[in-house]
C-alpha cells in the first residue's frame, strides 16, 4: 500500500461522495476530531495500566467512536448509514454521573493540570470544544447527522469529569481559579449558610 497518492498535491481531498477543498469547513470538522483522536492516545499513555485500567478502556472506546464521528462528517452523500448513535452520547452521560461523584466537591472554577495525565486529558477536552465549534458551523450549511454535534459536547464533559477523577486518584489536587468565586451549586449553598 502507497501513503502517498499525489490527489491531494492541489489542495483537494477525497470525502464520502466527493472532493473538497481541504479547507472546507467539513474536512476541517472532522479533522479536528482527528486531532482529538491522536490526543487520545497520546493521553492514554499517561496512564497506569493497573489503576486506571477502565479510564483506558474508554478511552480505546471513545478513539474508535471518534472515528465513527469523523467518518459521519466526511459524507457529502446519503448512500450510506451514519454510524454515531444516541447510545455513545448515553453511554458517556452515565460514565460522566459517575466520575462526578468519584472527584471532589467541586466549588471553583479549575485550570488545566494537576498531574501531566489530567493535563494531557485537559487537551482533549480542549480540542473537542474545537471540534465542536467546527461541527456546529458545518450543521448550518450542511445535513450532518445531529448525533455528532451532541457527542462532542457531552465528550468534552466527559474529559472534564475524567481528568478531576485521574487527580483523585493520583491524590493530586485541581488547581483552583485563584480569582473564582464559589460558582458551583454545591459552593453557593454552603457560602449562604
Amino acid at each position: 500500500m502507497k501513503l502517498y497518492t499525489r490527489t491531494g498535491d492541489e489542495g483537494k481531498t477525497s470525502v464520502i461522495g466527493g472532493r473538497l477543498a481541504k479547507d472546507d469547513i467539513r474536512v476541517v470538522a472532522y479533522g479536528t476530531i482527528d486531532e482529538v483522536n491522536s490526543f487520545v492516545g497520546q493521553a492514554i499513555t499517561q496512564l497506569d495500566d493497573q489503576k486506571f485500567s477502565d479510564i483506558i478502556a474508554e478511552l480505546v472506546k471513545i478513539q474508535h467512536e471518534l472515528f465513527d464521528c469523523g467518518g459521519d462528517l466526511a459524507m457529502v452523500s446519503d448512500k450510506y448509514p451514519y454510524k454515531a448513535s444516541q447510545e455513545m452520547v448515553t453511554f458517556l452521560e452515565e460514565r460522566i454521573d459517575d466520575y462526578i461523584k468519584q472527584a471532589p466537591e467541586l466549588e471553583k472554577f479549575i485550570l488545566p493540570g494537576g498531574s501531566p495525565a489530567a493535563a494531557s486529558i485537559h487537551i482533549c477536552r480542549t480540542v473537542t470544544r474545537r471540534a465542536e465549534r467546527y461541527a456546529t458551523r458545518l450543521q448550518q450549511d450542511a445535513v450532518t447527522n445531529p448525533i455528532v454535534l451532541k457527542y462532542l459536547n457531552r465528550l468534552s464533559d466527559y474529559f472534564f469529569a475524567v481528568a478531576r477523577v485521574i487527580n483523585a486518584r493520583l491524590n493530586v489536587k485541581d488547581v483552583e481559579y485563584e480569582r473564582s468565586a464559589l460558582v458551583f451549586r454545591e459552593g453557593k449553598r454552603k457560602e449562604d449558610k
